[in-house]
């Protein structure tokens, strides 16, 4: 099944998740900021962040698995890359769900079965993920721009507050803070040009 790839270390990936049938992931603002908090608390060790956008009902990350020593480092690590990121995904993800089904009063899986993971595997694929990512919002017709959008990391990119995210790298990769934008406004987020059947 495509997205269910490996994770390999130092290589990109486009991670989605969705609620299951009809239910939502978030409720207010302070589900936002928690599952953010948790899952940074869970994968900062594993993954590097270079994007996210959280939606009502799914969520997107672009994230780079970290370099194999680097990953060496962490005391659950058996020389299996796939089985750590694994275990920090569920981890954060199971988490998150049992902290929503207390606070709602609700029982039950909250996640479909499989976050899928596509590897970013050409640099116009990076390109385009990270701003069909920041288009999301838009494209699912909650808002009429990215910038509108509260819950994701296309604020960051436009900050000089502290981040996890890779604001420098980003930035660099899109030639500064105006071309950023400027690739975000002229650009809808389609995918279909660098990745078939996502």
């Amino acid at each position: 099944m495509k997205g269910l790839g490996l994770f390999e270390p130092n290589t990109f990936y486009h991670l989605v998740n969705h609620a299951v049938g009809s239910e939502n992931l978030f409720r207010c603002a302070d589900n936002y900021y928690y599952f953010l908090n948790r899952y940074a608390h869970h994968t900062l060790a594993v993954f590097e962040t270079y994007a996210y956008c959280l939606m009502p009902n799914h969520f997107h990350l672009l994230i780079r698995v970290k370099a194999l020593e680097e990953l060496e480092k962490e005391p659950k690590f058996e020389g299996n890359v796939h089985k750590l990121a694994m275990q920090k995904v569920s981890n954060w993800l199971n988490g998150y769900a049992r902290a929503y089904n207390i606070k709602y009063k609700r029982k039950g899986a909250l996640f479909i079965d499989y976050t899928k993971r596509f590897e970013i595997d050409s640099e116009a694929y990076f390109t385009t993920a990270i701003n069909y990512i920041h288009q999301n919002p838009v494209n699912h017709g909650f808002v009429s721009r990215p910038y509108d959008w509260e819950y994701s990391s296309y604020h960051a990119f436009l900050s000089h507050k502290i981040t996890k995210l890779k604001r420098d790298e980003v930035l660099e990769w899109f030639g500064g803070v105006d071309e950023f934008q400027r690739f975000h406004k002229m650009n809808k987020g389609s995918l279909d040009d660098v990745v078939e059947g996502f």
